[in-house]
């Protein structure tokens, strides 16, 4: 059976030794670049046209555009208009790792941790620069919710200092073990299939059943792919929302 950790090492394509720094281009980086061009690429073409009656990549940047527009509206408010490109930056490059991962023989960027928690550090940066920014000290009030009775004070300003600086751990995590347990599954059952069909004709009968229940993992991995873009990008939203108004 094949080792399921080996499609998540990191491979140099292209040494590059900077002095005692590795900086070389690998497999990562590959799909890192494949994923920009490629959501560059399309979006450019699906919005090219502009035509009233929309066509269908037209209508697919279009829904796009919305669903995100929305995630804003909905979690931030009307002065999340602001963080638009961040936010539908930060769900392509997100579902793009997922889901370019699906494809056999390729690597899934978002299942390495150093991956994810740059982009949940990149949030927990953002919101602590243009909070301080525009509310001052005034922000440190986020860590006392209104109508707390004094004497509750020293016990919840240490769970909610605790709770915001756990954020970017929370985020960073959630997406990169959902990421790599899905493609260990599916790893694992693919290799389950490929050794009973190696055991012979009995082999063949009993390996059906494995890969039948990967043929339908693979649905479902698509779908945590999507959901893990989404709620990656939601909890970003959330967080943002502290930079916007905060409550007293």
């Amino acid at each position: 059976m094949a080792n399921p950790i080996h499609q998540f090492e990191i491979q140099p394509l292209v040494h590059i030794p900077v002095g005692e720094l590795d900086l070389s281009f690998t497999n990562s980086s590959l799909w890192m670049m494949i994923a920009v061009v490629l959501s560059t690429t399309l979006l450019s073409i699906a919005t090219r046209r502009k035509a009233l009656v929309p066509g269908r990549m037209q209508a697919f940047a279009e829904m796009l555009y919305e669903f995100i527009a929305g995630m804003i509206r909905e979690n931030i408010g009307s002065k999340g208009r602001q963080y638009f490109p961040l936010i539908f930056t930060l769900f392509v490059v997100v579902l793009l790792g997922n889901m370019l991962g699906m494809l056999p023989y390729s690597f899934t960027y978002t299942s390495h941790i150093i991956v994810t928690a740059a982009l949940a550090f990149m949030i927990f940066i953002i919101v602590l620069m243009i909070g301080f920014y525009k509310h001052g000290f005034h922000f440190f009030s986020l860590f006392l919710p209104p109508g707390v009775p004094w004497w509750l004070t020293p016990l919840i300003i240490p769970i909610e200092i605790m709770s915001f600086m756990i954020r970017p751990v929370t985020l960073s995590v959630r997406l990169f073990a959902n990421m790599i347990a899905g493609h260990i599954m599916l790893k694992v059952f693919a290799g389950f299939s490929a050794g009973m069909v190696a055991m012979g004709l009995g082999g063949v009968a009993f390996g059906l059943l494995p890969m039948l229940f990967n043929t339908v993992l693979i649905g479902f991995e698509f779908l945590i792919a999507f959901l893990q873009a989404y709620v990656f990008t939601i909890l970003s939203c959330i967080y943002l929302k502290d930079t916007v108004e905060l409550e007293h």
